[in-house]
This record gives C-alpha cells, sequence and structure tokens, in this order.
C-alpha cells in the first residue's frame, strides 16, 4: 500500500509531492558478479529520499529480504558473488520515503496545522521487482559477456526538459563483444516507443500532450540492455533518467502569475571540431554544465542550432 500525505506545506504553499523511482519487473545479474544498484531517487519538492524494506502486510507479502542483498538507506542495492546454490528469483520489496530537509507545517483545512520535522516520512511508496540470480558468467568485465553502456548513452540521474508536444529522443549504445546484444528493456510513459538501428543502437522516443495530463510533471524512465550467448542471458547495469515536462523548477516553489514572467533568451557562438550533427547532445550537455556552472539556473534549456548557434532559454520572474 502507498501512504501520501495531502496536507499542504508551509515551505512550498501546496501539497507534498511523491518521490520518484523507476524499475524493471526482472532484474538479473550472474553469480559471480559484483552488481551495484543504485535506484533512482528523485523527489520533485527536494526533499530527502530514503529507502528502507517493507516491514509489515501493508508493505509486503512474506517480509523476508533477499539473503543476496544488502539495502542502504540511500537506495542503493549491492550484490557480492555468491556460491550457485543461492542461484534463483527473489522478490525485492522496498518501501521509499521522502523526509522534510527542516521542521515544515502542514495543514489541512478542517483537522488544522501540525508541525513535523526532519525526521517524519511524508509518503510511504512501494517499489517491487524481482532479482535473479543467474549461473556465472564466463566474463565479470562490462563490455564482454555483459553489455556496457557507450556514449551517448545518458549517464544515471540525468535530467531532460521539454515542453508539451515536443518530440524527446534519448539515444542508447552498448556493446558486447563476447554475447549478441539482442534487445533493450526499458519502463516509461506508456506511449514511449523504442526502436533499433542496429546491434547495441536504440532510440527511445516520447511526446508529451496536453491531453494525457503530462504537463508540469515528471517522468521516470529506466533502462537495462539484455545480451545472450548460448542459453545465458546477461544485462547490463540499470540506468534511470528523468523527463521534466513544462521545466519545474528543481525546488517547485509557487509559479509566478502568466504576466509577471518573462522569458530570457541568451545566444552565443562556439568552436568545436566536433561535428554538431554528431555530437549535438554531448555538446548541448557540456555547454549547459558550464552555463550552471558560471551561476544560470539548473533548469535552463539549451539547444545547438543548425548554424552553429547555442540558444539558451531562461524563465524567470522580473
Amino acid at each position: 500500500m502507498m501512504f501520501v500525505d495531502e496536507r499542504k506545506r508551509s515551505d512550498i504553499n501546496r501539497p507534498n509531492s511523491s518521490p520518484q523511482t523507476g524499475i524493471l519487473p526482472l532484474v538479473r545479474v550472474p553469480s559471480n558478479c559484483q552488481r551495484n544498484i543504485s535506484l533512482l531517487t528523485f523527489d520533485p519538492d527536494g526533499d530527502k529520499v530514503q529507502c528502507r524494506y517493507g516491514s509489515n502486510s501493508n508493505e509486503c507479502y512474506t517480509c523476508t529480504p533477499p539473503t543476496v542483498l544488502s539495502l542502504s538507506s540511500s537506495c542503493s542495492l549491492s550484490f557480492s558473488p555468491t556460491s550457485s546454490s543461492n542461484e534463483g528469483s527473489y522478490a525485492v520489496q522496498l518501501m521509499m520515503e521522502d523526509f522534510p530537509r527542516q521542521t515544515i507545517n502542514l495543514t489541512h483545512y478542517s483537522s488544522g496545522t501540525t508541525s513535523i520535522s526532519s525526521s517524519s516520512s511524508m509518503t510511504r511508496m512501494p517499489s517491487q521487482f524481482v532479482f535473479k540470480v543467474d549461473p556465472a558468467a564466463p566474463s565479470c568485465t562490462a563490455g564482454e559477456y555483459l553489455p556496457r553502456f557507450l556514449p551517448p548513452t545518458p549517464e544515471h540521474g540525468a535530467q531532460f526538459f521539454i515542453d508539451v508536444n515536443e518530440m524527446i529522443e534519448i539515444n542508447i549504445t552498448a556493446e558486447a563483444t563476447q554475447s549478441e546484444i539482442t534487445e533493450l528493456l526499458f519502463s516509461g510513459p506508456f506511449n514511449m516507443t523504442k526502436s533499433s538501428s542496429g546491434s547495441g543502437y536504440f532510440t527511445l522516443t516520447w511526446t508529451p500532450s496536453f491531453s494525457q495530463y503530462d504537463d508540469n510533471e515528471t517522468h521516470p524512465i529506466c533502462f537495462t540492455v539484455q545480451a545472450n550467448a548460448s542459453s545465458s542471458v546477461y544485462q547490463s547495469d540499470l540506468r534511470c533518467v528523468i523527463v521534466r515536462v513544462g521545466n519545474i523548477p528543481a525546488t517547485a516553489p509557487p509559479s509566478p502569475p502568466p504576466e509577471t514572467s518573462r522569458l530570457t533568451v541568451l545566444k552565443l557562438k562556439i568552436s568545436t571540431t566536433l561535428p554538431l550533427k554528431d555530437n549535438k547532445d554531448e555538446i548541448e550537455k557540456a555547454i549547459k554544465d558550464e552555463l550552471i556552472r558560471r551561476g544560470l539556473p539548473a533548469d535552463i534549456k539549451v539547444r545547438l542550432l543548425n548554424d552553429g548557434s547555442v540558444q539558451v532559454n531562461e524563465k524567470a520572474a522580473p
């Protein structure tokens, strides 16, 4: 069961938003390979997110944590090489919670106001999947039997900013020299599509729309690349990203009225030896990271135009 506190928060003047995560139904690893799984822990309100195993009948069924996994409060699962006797499937039943970073007041129209501290959770959200320990692999080196991600695959935890009716393409590349990459497994918005331009080359495509209530929302997307060798199946690391529709600031303060907002546009020229067409995402990310380092807000939107110029959009109140 999920628990959500719908009272209005004093720090953001609106109800709490639940933390967001993503996972695949089945995550697998060879019994002889070390694997760390960092779950996505994105909170729209900027709260601290922690994880624990389910502990009662409202949170789990047969509440026995997997013996082959260790869980940190920061939502990282660790698997260490184990014997063949531990091969098989395990149910992982987690609870994800968000905690305010300071004491705040929660107000309900009928029950009044209550203060809570940074040790009190506001949401308890279940995350459940199957963890499968497969027979040992000939090698645990990423890129041999277990697929390895290559650029321009986004890093785990990366954020993308798009508007409603704007299409996003997430390009994913992987290699495995001793096995055959067969598919990309992913979880994301229901109308996201997957395509492939060859073994190890995949693209996830999605266009949010007003009719699907995607505006001013955040959407987790998780993926892994799967490969086969003989009768064995191998998965890459799990990666998750966040797509934010409508450029919501990370701390989600109240939005200014439309008549008081303005759009600031910065244009500049760049010089690079990289082909613009083939390295567009990498160049845009490098420019954005540098602008943020120099003081621009984290929700700026950077676009590399065909003529080599760069457009930077920043929404701000005057």
